[in-house]
């Protein structure tokens, strides 16, 4: 069978999975990545159901066609030269959660943001940590997503997800193994597709002005007003990433329209039209020169897709 064959079979088995209109050919990834770069994937599909996840799965395992899943992009750089298989896309089509009583159940897509501030409108602790986190509870789930001093292993109390093998299971928080920025989704490449948390009752007004402060904090320290994925490092251990890139001389770095964030050394920013390459190249010289001047490896946090 020729490529074009192969590809044109492809796309009318996932159309006949998820509907025409949730399958997306030659798709942009910079227009789904907060970093606002890189290249096409071959498609991207976004389910709306369990099954269908399923389904695309089964589908890409029988064609031998690699698939990767994205939420809201927070913390992924795709290459240039794009991604050569199926991009399965869990973010608004499956977005839904519910709270009853001091426990939130939410689907893999549902934002971070918009679930710790409905958690703090009524009157649940535990996520405003998370409050400012641009990713979706999926996200969350595979890296322990965290922030001063809060990580979401704290108030996990299940976590669904589907193996390879299309089996679904339903992990404890403990069962999940968190640890700094992982689980063992990442080992068992898992797709989460839903999780429970268990919250605590307090005052929604004290919740809210935790909440600001974090914002506040946030606001002057980050650079916000620009495309990123984040923290660019993973914190070594016993260092901050960001004073060591610093430490380097590396403050206002750039490649092109890659740049080290001069209000906070930890960002690697797109300054409005930076390349995946040059933020590839950028990141890559951080990691030479900071291991020159202090013989630490700095290791991306960001995920890097198609290089």
């Amino acid at each position: 069978m020729s490529n074009q064959s192969r590809r044109k079979k492809m796309l009318e088995q996932l159309r006949k999975l998820v509907g025409e209109d949730h399958v997306w050919i030659n798709e942009p990834m910079k227009n789904h990545t907060t970093f606002r770069a890189g290249g096409c994937a071959d498609y991207l599909v976004e389910p709306e159901s369990v099954d269908a996840v399923r389904g695309i799965v089964r589908l890409c395992c029988q064609e031998n066609m690699p698939y990767y899943v994205v939420g809201n992009g927070s913390n992924l750089l795709v290459s240039d030269k794009g991604y050569h298989g199926v991009i399965l896309h869990l973010y608004k089509n499956m977005s839904d959660f519910e709270i009853s009583g001091n426990h939130l159940k939410a689907q893999a897509g549902a934002l971070l943001v918009r679930v710790a501030k409905m958690a703090a409108k009524e009157g649940l602790s535990g996520l405003e940590f998370a409050s400012g986190i641009p990713g979706t509870i999926g996200g969350a789930m595979v890296m322990n997503a965290g922030a001063y001093g809060g990580e979401i292993k704290d108030v996990v109390t299940k976590v669904r997800v589907l193996l390879p093998d299309g089996t679904i299971r339903d992990y404890t928080g403990e069962e999940m193994a968190f640890g700094y920025r992982k689980s063992r989704v990442i080992e068992e490449q898992g797709i989460v597709l839903e999780a429970e948390l268990e919250l605590k009752a307090d005052d929604p007004e004290a919740i809210a002005a935790r909440m600001e402060a974090l914002k506040e904090k946030r606001v002057s320290k980050q650079p916000l007003e620009y495309a990123s994925a984040g923290s660019t490092f993973k914190r070594p251990e016993g260092y901050f990433a960001g004073k060591l890139i610093e430490d380097a001389g590396l403050r206002g770095f750039r490649v092109g329209d890659a740049q080290v964030s001069e209000k906070h050394c930890g960002f690697v920013i797109n300054r409005g039209n930076a390349t995946a390459s040059e933020i590839m190249e950028l990141i890559q010289e951080v990691q030479k020169r900071v291991y020159e001047q202090s013989g630490v490896r700095l290791e991306p946090e960001v995920k890097l897709l198609g290089f």
